[in-house]
């Protein structure tokens, strides 16, 4: 009589295994499409979300950059917990598609996709690409009455600020709501000047500028992660008293040119320099460098 050979924990998965492994994640790619097709259509299109495919980009290369511990990590598959996440995944995800509530489709195909690491590989890989998974959350869509619930006192507070100093510097410069008056001009304080999609975009970078430096301390991590917040009310601050001092010089088409878009870039630049500038005093303060070593 022949007898079955236990296969040893941790070995990888059977023919069988592998060929059902494969149809799943062909059926999973294919559910992307439709979604995917309307993001790029429509959410990505806008000034507000167009960083998604950015962060879907990124997100990618991190699990490229780190696919060998992957691979590496234990065949271990965490079959309950992963089925039970990814049934409620496709739950989300079919209730956001036929209700056409985008978010839910992505935050489901988000959890399945989590749900299929546990089922092919298992916790150990899960926890290799725990970050980029993480990572994708800045892709999900912002609802839109959160959007116009935070845009509001953000225009408010950034056509404050910026009328304050401009009055500080001598310029005259008058207030109404979000509407700042300089000289003869007018300038309306939109929802894309409110510092909002600047504020989303520059906490992603803040959280993966930590993760690509590799700091060992949490407290680092933190304090970055929650400075990156007033640097984006800052660095957007500064587009606007670009724009105001560009209007009040040049005129009004040059503050709604290509100067408008050059303030936009500076924003960005401003953001990153001040974010840096943290860093580096954080290591100051904190004594510790990335990768686990001290400071000397």
């Amino acid at each position: 009589m022949s007898s079955v050979m236990p296969r040893p924990v941790g070995a990888g998965p059977d023919l069988n295994a592998r060929i059902a492994m494969g149809a799943l994640l062909a059926g999973f790619l294919l559910l992307m499409v439709p979604t995917v097709m309307d993001l790029a259509s429509q959410i990505w299109q806008t000034d507000e979300q167009g960083h998604g495919p950015i962060i879907g980009a990124v997100s990618l290369w991190l699990m490229w950059r780190s696919r060998q511990r992957v691979i590496d990590a234990p065949y271990q598959p965490a079959n309950f917990v992963g089925g039970a996440l990814f049934l409620a995944g496709m739950v989300m995800y079919a209730l956001g598609r036929s209700q056409q509530i985008i978010q839910g489709e992505v935050v489901g195909i988000w959890a399945a996709a989590i749900a299929m690491v546990l089922l092919l590989r298992g916790t150990q890989a899960l926890r290799v690409w725990a970050f980029p998974f993480f990572f994708l959350i800045f892709l999900v869509p912002l609802p839109g009455v959160l959007v116009q619930t935070l845009t509001i006192p953000l225009k408010t507070a950034v056509s404050y600020v910026a009328e304050s100093i401009m009055h500080w510097a001598g310029y005259p410069v008058g207030r109404s709501g979000v509407i700042l008056t300089v000289g003869q001009y007018q300038l309306l304080v939109a929802d894309a000047c409110a510092g909002l999609n600047s504020i989303f975009t520059l906490e992603a970078l803040g959280l993966l500028y930590a993760n690509l430096m590799g700091y060992t301390s949490k407290l680092r991590n933190v304090l970055l992660a929650i400075l990156v917040l007033p640097i984006a009310f800052i660095a957007n601050i500064v587009r606007v008293l670009i724009l105001i001092l560009v209007t009040y010089y040049f005129g009004d088409e040059a503050g709604q040119g290509f100067v408008h878009t050059f303030a936009g870039m500076v924003l960005f630049g401003v953001g990153l320099v001040m974010m840096l500038a943290t860093d580096s005093m954080l290591g100051r303060l904190l004594g510790q460098d990335h990768k686990g070593r001290g400071s000397k």
